[in-house]
């Protein structure tokens, strides 16, 4: 299964990657990693990208997935996927899983406030608001709602993936 965890910069799709694939014994990916460098040195600027700027980016991420998922590797990923296409873009099969990380603005901005060591430009959150289209149900996606611990988080994404995808 690839379980990709998206939603706006600073939702905590690292922190909770990380411990999810922990706890499953999964590989984690970390969607930023497949940025180019112009892409990193625009975000650090305040620039936001554009469709143009992201394509590559998801290329590279659909490629990674298609790979894994040939090889049957479970794996989790982050990634902002803030548009529908891009999540469709990324659903190679019935094996990618979509998890929502879903938080207000003022939620979000307070956690990023306390992140510190990454490229994104915090003054970059309010584009990400204006680009993210919330899924429909139609996409099949689990929302988990930001604004309670990590391990919180995580117990929840664990429960639900036993049951929500596997249904």
């Amino acid at each position: 299964m690839i379980v990709i965890l998206f939603g706006v910069s600073g939702a905590g799709k690292t922190t909770l990657g990380r411990v999810l694939a922990a706890d499953l014994g999964w590989t984690f990916y970390e969607g930023d990693d497949f940025h180019s460098q112009a892409n990193i040195d625009k975000m650090q600027a305040g620039v936001p990208l554009t469709d143009e700027d992201r394509r590559p980016w998801l290329n590279a991420l659909r490629g990674m997935i298609e790979r894994c998922s040939a090889k049957k590797e479970n794996i989790i990923l982050t990634c902002s996927a803030l548009k529908k296409s891009y999540r469709s873009f990324l659903r190679v099969n019935e094996e990618v899983k979509f998890v929502y990380l879903r938080g207000s603005y003022d939620l979000v901005a307070n956690q990023l406030r306390q992140r510190h060591g990454h490229f994104m430009n915090p003054e970059l959150l309010r584009s990400q608001f204006a680009t993210l289209e919330e899924p429909d149900p139609a996409e099949q996606v689990m929302t988990i709602e930001l604004g309670r611990s990590p391990r919180d988080l995580v117990d929840e994404i664990n429960k639900k993936l036993r049951c929500y995808f596997t249904s």
